[in-house]
């Protein structure tokens, strides 16, 4: 029996009608009007202030959802009853022809796009003042330009639709599913560039640069965020992003980037040593991160509590740390004084897919237990669903003096071992999983084995 590959699912068109519908049906069932229309904007085309070069265009993704159309100015609307999916392209303007060739034409539009109909855009406001239009009108708040009329629709409801969208996202389809694969594939090939390049180069941009080339030649030219190349004790700054530092005299790197396809992310952290070998000490904590990792990775199923893996994996950092000495103690009374927060402040992962940290997470940053307050997912996993695993530890003065200098989180700690560890940095290890009825399936394959990535740097 034939295997359906990841190219084979590609083939075929962005499933937005199928979108389109979710949405409708999560609408409907909030108690919005069945005699309903969806109506939707492309980010608009923009320019950097004094003068007439672009800005970066990055395409609305309550819009992509119900269109798969990545181009700015376009307007769309899905009428409920019907079942009809209209996309609005931009007109032919003579002048910009001459610059940037012809625009997409509606004919090409429904053989590309999963659409019903397919128009210019001076046609919208005529369709909104159709005899035929729906009740009601489901529009995004502050994602509707000023030349649109509603005037026609006895109900405008500006509440229901952004919602719909974020919480219908979360849940993928086959198609959504293969992207994010292959996004996946595109970053791995340019995680094991940086390996190969690491020991041989002297800044952080350097491998930065690494990177982007690798995508950008295998057809990734968007990256899901900005990348972290962090070398030495850099990395114990979550977010680091100023990737110039030099690499000398740094034990590790963490490189945490992404490639981006047809607006899926990927989201990939390895953490590796610049001279090709790890020392013992960030040995040490790898071993301990990655046995989070890989612990964490086999609880995931549909309907487990996130709240309970996030959990589990301060017990493993907690077990780890002991074995080490850097914390000393009974591990409960560690775990209830939330003293292992001070080495992992963030949260075990998030959704993944149209954006890094994808919608529908439930995140309650507000929460005063410190250990959950960061955490982007709360609650049960769906199946389908795709989430991070990237548990980490790290040696950051700024969070862990305070700890030091806590009455009680200060009797776990033994200061005198810490000291050892501070050039570790951080350790960070990331992957991508899709969470099944049954179990999961990883989705990133990058190295992460310290035998194959030693082996990768060392030739």
């Amino acid at each position: 029996m034939a295997t359906t590959t990841i190219g084979d699912i590609l083939k075929g068109k962005y499933p937005a009608k199928a979108n389109a519908r979710k949405v409708a049906d999560w609408i409907i069932k909030s108690g919005g009007n069945k005699d309903g229309l969806l109506y939707l904007e492309a980010q608009k085309l923009k320019y950097n202030e004094d003068n007439d070069q672009e800005c970066a265009f990055r395409q609305r993704r309550f819009f992509f959802y119900l269109s798969g159309c990545e181009l700015p100015d376009c307007y769309l609307t899905y009428h409920m009853a019907t079942d009809k999916l209209t996309l609005f392209l931009p007109p032919i303007d003579a002048d910009d022809v001459v610059w940037s060739g012809l625009p997409l034409s509606p004919e090409q539009a429904l053989e590309q796009y999963d659409v019903d109909e397919a128009y210019y855009s001076d046609r919208v406001n005529p369709s909104l003042a159709a005899s035929d239009i729906p009740t009601t009108v489901h529009a995004i708040d502050k994602q509707i330009s000023d030349h649109i009329t509603f005037l026609n629709f006895k109900e405008k409801n500006f509440a229901l639709l952004k919602p719909a969208v974020e919480i219908c996202r979360v849940i993928k389809s086959d198609y959504e599913i293969a992207l994010i694969k292959h996004a996946n594939l595109v970053s791995t090939e340019a995680h094991v560039a940086v390996m190969r390049a690491v020991k041989s180069a002297t800044n952080e941009r350097e491998l930065e640069g690494i990177f982007l080339k690798e995508c950008i030649a295998r057809g990734c030219r968007n990256q899901a965020y900005s990348s972290i190349v962090a070398s030495g004790t850099s990395a114990a700054t979550l977010h680091y992003v100023k990737n110039n530092a030099f690499l000398s005299e740094k034990l590790n790197l963490l490189l945490d980037a992404g490639a981006e396809l047809a607006c899926y992310a990927s989201d990939i952290t390895r953490t590796f040593p610049i001279s090709g070998t790890f020392s013992k000490e960030s040995r040490e904590i790898y071993d301990i991160v990655l046995q989070m990792q890989l612990e964490c990775i086999d609880m995931l199923k549909e309907g487990i509590i996130w709240d309970d893996v996030h959990a589990h994996a301060h017990r493993i950092a907690i077990t780890g740390l002991l074995k080490l000495g850097i914390l000393k103690g009974d591990p409960e009374d560690i775990f209830k004084s939330r003293t292992s927060v001070a080495f992992f402040p963030h949260g075990l992962g998030h959704y993944l897919g149209m954006d890094t940290h994808d919608s529908g997470g439930n995140a309650n940053y507000s929460d005063e237990d410190s250990m959950f307050r960061y955490l982007r997912v709360r609650g049960t996993l769906p199946a389908g669903s795709v989430i991070t695993v990237e548990p980490g530890i790290y040696f950051c003065e700024f969070i862990i003096e305070p700890a030091l200098k806590d009455p009680v989180k200060s009797k776990f700690i033994d200061a005198d071992v810490l000291k050892k560890y501070w050039e570790v940095g951080g350790v960070r290890i990331e992957d991508n999983v899709l969470v099944t009825k049954d179990g999961h399936t990883n989705l990133t394959p990058t190295p992460k084995k310290v035998a194959d990535m030693e082996k990768i740097m060392n030739g």
